[in-house]
């Protein structure tokens, strides 16, 4: 059985889950062009009553088995603490585990609530993981202090337990979407801040490492010289990358694994990408894809399943270093003054980020192979020089013998 799993608990409105109004998402969030199962139907809800709870002996208790995504789940609770004192633990295991076939795994994001009689004050916690044979359980040694159960937890000595499973339908090759809207709503209201600073962190990093080449006048004057002295078919040809190539490397480096906003942060990019290849499509109809005034001029463009660089790369290094990322100014409210637009408009920033985040890692993978050749260029000319000045100087010794 798992120990205590990282995590962040969270309050939030219980209203806020059970309203699942139909979405009414920008475009791209509720899209999905992949094969399968999509997130909806790999996401499910189970509800726990547990009545006279007061009056339990039992060192653990089992729920019913419920089905999400195809597999059986069930919650299990210890009400004094599993290897700990004074805390209720909560976990939630696969329920035929002993009889699936070997090597078999399930990957789910969940989150697990006890109920509380004010809904603003239930107990949230959220966490992402792989089970499988040796790890059938997932959850909470500490899951809330046993002090703080009797503080509105327990109604009519009864105790209720909800959760919400998300199975994970996994890519390596491209970014996927990973849940269901209305869940993905609901931990957008926790996650935001988190999601947004890792796309932010990103570009920023990038943007700071083409600006010092910018600042470097000899070395960028070394470069523009070295781009400009390329034959036009060459400079085209570094001018673009497979896309399959890139996304590889693009989910490779933003899903990790055991980070709970890695689904958001797949989502994300995901709906960027769509945006990206949507803005390519049809420049006529950009007002669907994002607000027409806020559309920027793209750096990275797309033909077929090739990335290229829609200018010049010394151009597109200046705008990549220097242009503005969206406003910080996303709005993360939640309880009562929680509003559907304000979750919409995240839903747009967060969309302008990823397609921001897709398109500076595209121009940096591309920008690199080129930088590359740059420094191979620069090594033979000093090689060349060598050479020269050693040519030189065996001229000058014969002359002196002579």
């Amino acid at each position: 059985m798992a120990g205590d799993a990282s995590s962040l608990a969270e309050l939030r409105s219980l209203e806020q889950v059970e309203n699942r109004s139909l979405s009414t998402s920008p475009p791209y969030w509720d899209s999905d062009d992949d094969g399968g199962p999509k997130p909806s139907d790999l996401y499910g809800k189970y509800t726990w009553k547990i009545d006279k709870f007061s009056q339990i002996d039992n060192r653990e208790l089992r729920s019913n088995a419920f089905e999400v995504g195809g597999y059986k789940w069930y919650i299990l609770i210890y009400p004094r603490g599993c290897d700990v004192c004074n805390h209720l633990s909560l976990f939630l295991c696969v329920a035929n585990h002993d009889k699936l076939l070997p090597g078999w795994s399930h990957f789910a994001q969940f989150t697990i609530a006890i109920v509380n009689k004010d809904p603003k004050k239930s107990k949230y916690s959220d966490t992402v993981h792989r089970f499988w044979k040796k790890e059938h359980d997932w959850g909470w040694k500490k899951f809330m202090e046993l002090s703080k159960v009797l503080d509105g937890f327990i109604d009519a000595d009864t105790l209720i337990i909800k959760a919400e499973v998300q199975v994970i339908r996994e890519r390596a090759d491209r970014p996927f979407r990973t849940l269901d809207c209305q869940y993905r709503r609901e931990l957008i209201t926790v996650y935001l801040t988190n999601v947004a600073h890792i796309f932010r962190l990103f570009v920023e990093e990038r943007r700071t490492k083409l600006g010092k080449l910018l600042e470097d006048k000899a070395r960028w004057s070394s470069f523009c010289a070295f781009w400009l002295g390329m034959d036009q078919s060459s400079r085209h040809r570094m001018s673009r990358e497979k896309s399959e190539s890139i996304m590889k490397v693009v989910v490779k480096q933003f899903f990790i694994e055991k980070e709970v906003t890695s689904t958001l942060v797949m989502d994300t990019l995901y709906s960027g990408l769509k945006a990206l290849e949507g803005q390519n499509k049809d420049k006529m109809s950009k007002g669907k894809y994002l607000e027409a005034e806020d559309l920027p001029i793209p750096i990275v463009g797309m033909e077929k399943d090739t990335f290229i660089l829609v200018d010049d790369v010394l151009l597109l290094l200046e705008r990549a270093a220097m242009e503005p990322l969206p406003p910080n100014d996303m709005d993360g409210t939640v309880g009562e003054d929680f509003k559907k637009d304000s979750i919409e408009r995240n839903e747009r920033r967060l969309t302008e980020l990823g397609r921001k985040t897709i398109e500076i890692f595209v121009f940096n993978h591309i920008f690199s192979k080129i930088e590359v050749a740059y420094q191979e260029d620069v090594v033979l000319k000093k090689q060349e020089e060598l050479i020269h000045e050693e040519e030189a100087a065996n001229r000058a010794n014969i002359q002196r013998r002579s």
